[in-house]
């Protein structure tokens, strides 16, 4: 590895995999982890270290599956409901679920089928076969038979199998150890108040779950400084005590990235460089020793260690276990919006799933490597496998479910302008019913009626301004749609749109008029989006050219962006809401108030899914909720308006 190219290659996944399994082979990493013996109800969720034969039959005797009457079949036969047979008290024994069915009879009559008589005697008026309602002996489990290979993760239903076969402890794999080393010197544990430049550990934490939930044994060092010597000491330190060492750290070529030549010194680099994204610098190893111990190099972002671990430490994971990696289910869904993707990677693409007339929609999140949030709200993950620049929307692409299909049939899909009152609203649906989910997608008001007409939303947030009518979204219904189209608008809010600007207005901004100012810098909304719509027209009717505006074409796709680019000092105004610039805590001058409307199909209307969202527009405390993130109007909310 030369100090010009700090990467081996790029890799692909596949056979990344392939030389780190040949790396740890030939440096003495060990192909399993120990055998050790559980009591059969402590082994859930480890693997069998050796097959579980049976030790006993179950049931170990011949037993009544129901509660009635013990019996012999022939004294039965004849028996109807014209020509009853009526057995004395000697001929039959009472019986219930699950007793050794007694000496001499041959089956059982359920109790409900039986007539009891003064005497004491039965009366049948049905025939019964022989071994009628009777468990035999080994009918579940017999004797000497396989219940479950080596290499089987223990579930509940299996353990207690081994328990009925006669198993008192179990030959299991011991849970392997994965310690976490956290490094840089910007990172801070967690609860620390931080500083300009310095980041929370997240990873450890994050990564440490994950092991956790493939039934690891997880541990976290402290966080060792940028330095060399000391990354190496902890690496081997770590090594020592572990069945894989993750050393977090940038993993790429930045200055203060010391994992592959850390890994090179302490061992063996087999990988560094992935050809996938996010993901790219991975660093994949050994540590010297006895025996030697792998090492994963995972990037400092949080999406593509998460990605990093799923794809090399879980199968690695699973290998020292004798067990298959687990798979999640998959499901195809249509892209509700173009997917660019760069060729030579794999691209892998979290995305927000919900049904849309029958199909399966999937709409991506966004991919910024540091976007901690689009792992909280994925419901799926797509690749785009590298020989592909991205797919057009209305693609059919096999996605991996992150959460169940009947979760992802209650999920109302909205996609088009960004507003806050719809981050609210699915909090309460959430409150209100625990299988409801409200997924938006910040795509501008443009994107989201494109959207509903190509099937892929339930319902199209809109505020998008026609400087020919000075009317509110109903013309490019028309233009989009037809003016006969099926589509009912129902009003949202009303809501206050301006400058957003530093606390106290430091230079001193009255409106649009200012924002040629020399030396401002403005931060803008996507093409497409309502409130870029709201700024053009502003600034025609004021004759002012978007060239004269610096920062004009520099774009964020949600009010909330904009309201943090100023916040952190990036740009001196935006135009926004009111309610994203309280959330900051910065200052509002005000331009226009606007409609903001729901767009949807008219028979979404009645759709028993999006019903909770109407009641929930008609409650006065969530009205009162709404105006009270300020700049809002709730007086026509839940209106009909075309």
């Amino acid at each position: 590895m030369s100090a010009e190219s700090p990467f081996v290659s790029d890799v692909p996944a596949a056979q990344a995999l392939d030389a780190w399994r040949e790396a740890r082979a030939t440096t003495g990493c060990p192909a399993r982890v120990e055998s050790i013996r559980l009591p059969v109800g402590a082994a859930v969720g480890r693997v069998t270290a050796e097959p579980v034969w049976a030790r006993r039959s179950s049931p170990a005797f011949d037993s009544s599956a129901m509660d009635g009457i013990a019996v012999r079949a022939a004294d039965t036969v004849g028996a109807a409901e014209t020509t009853p047979v009526l057995l004395a008290a000697g001929d039959f024994e009472v019986v219930d679920t699950g007793d050794p069915l007694p000496a001499g009879y041959d089956a059982v009559v359920m109790r409900e089928h039986v007539h009891r008589t003064a005497d004491g005697s039965a009366e049948l008026r049905a025939a019964v076969p022989p071994y009628q309602h009777v468990r035999s002996i080994g009918e579940d489990i017999s004797a000497a038979e396989l219940l479950l290979p080596e290499g089987h993760r223990l579930r509940p239903v299996d353990v207690a199998a081994c328990a009925a076969a006669g198993a008192v402890e179990l030959a299991v794999r011991r849970a392997p150890v994965v310690v976490i080393v956290p490094t840089g010197d910007e990172i801070r544990p967690i609860g620390s108040e931080l500083a300009p430049g310095e980041i929370l550990d997240t990873n450890s934490l994050m990564l440490a779950a994950q092991a956790r939930e493939l039934g690891c044994e997880a541990r976290v060092t402290e966080i060792i400084t940028d330095d060399p010597a000391a990354i190496t000491k902890a690496l081997r330190t770590a090594a020592a005590d572990a069945d894989l060492v993750i050393l977090i750290a940038g993993s790429s070529a930045g200055r203060d990235d010391y994992t592959a030549r850390v890994v090179a010194e302490a061992g063996t680099l087999a990988v560094h460089g992935v050809a996938v994204r996010p993901g790219h610098p991975v660093v994949l190893g050994t540590v010297a020793g006895e025996p030697a111990t792998p090492v994963l190099g995972a990037p400092g972002y949080p999406v593509s260690a998460a990605l990093t671990f799923d794809i090399f430490a879980a199968p690695m994971l699973a290998d020292l276990q004798g067990a298959a990696p687990r798979e999640r289910p998959s499901t195809t869904a249509r892209l509700a919006r173009k997917l660019p993707s760069a060729i030579g990677m794999d691209d892998w693409v979290r995305v927000r799933l919900g049904r849309v007339a029958g199909e399966v929609v999937a709409t991506p999140l966004p991919r910024g490597a540091g976007v901690l949030t689009s792992l909280v709200r994925a419901d799926g993950l797509l690749m785009v496998p590298s020989g592909l620049e991205g797919h057009h929307a209305g693609t059919q692409v096999r996605v991996e479910l992150l959460r169940g299909l009947a979760e992802i049939g209650r999920t109302i899909v909205a996609i088009g302008s960004h507003d806050l009152v719809l981050d609210l609203a699915a909090s309460r649906l959430r409150a209100t019913d625990p299988l409801i989910t409200l997924a938006s997608s910040n795509v501008g008001s443009l994107g989201g009626l494109v959207a509903l007409r190509d099937g892929l939303c339930h319902i199209a947030g809109s505020h998008l301004l026609d400087p020919a009518t000075g009317q509110y979204t109903l013309p490019y219904l028309d233009r989009l749609l037809g003016a006969d189209s099926d589509v009912a608008v129902v009003r949202l809010v009303h809501r206050d749109q301006g400058l957003i600007v530093a606390p106290g207005n430091p230079l001193g901004l009255t409106g649009v008029e200012d924002l040629p100012r020399p030396g401002l810098r403005y931060v803008n909304r996507q093409r497409g989006a309502g409130t870029r719509a709201l700024l053009d027209h502003e600034m025609a009717n004021r004759g002012i050219d978007p060239a004269q505006v610096a920062g004009y074409s520099r774009e964020e796709h949600t009010h909330l962006a904009v309201a943090a680019a100023v916040a952190a000092g990036r740009a001196d105004a935006g135009m926004g809401i009111l309610a994203a610039a309280r959330a900051f805590g910065l200052d509002f001058v005000p331009v226009a108030q606007e409609p903001y409307d729901l767009v949807l199909r008219t028979a979404g209307l009645s759709d028993e899914l999006l019903t909770p969202l109407w009641q929930l527009l008609d409650r006065a405390d969530f009205r009162a909720e709404v105006e009270a993130l300020g700049g809002y109007s709730c007086a026509e909310t839940g209106r009909r308006i075309r």
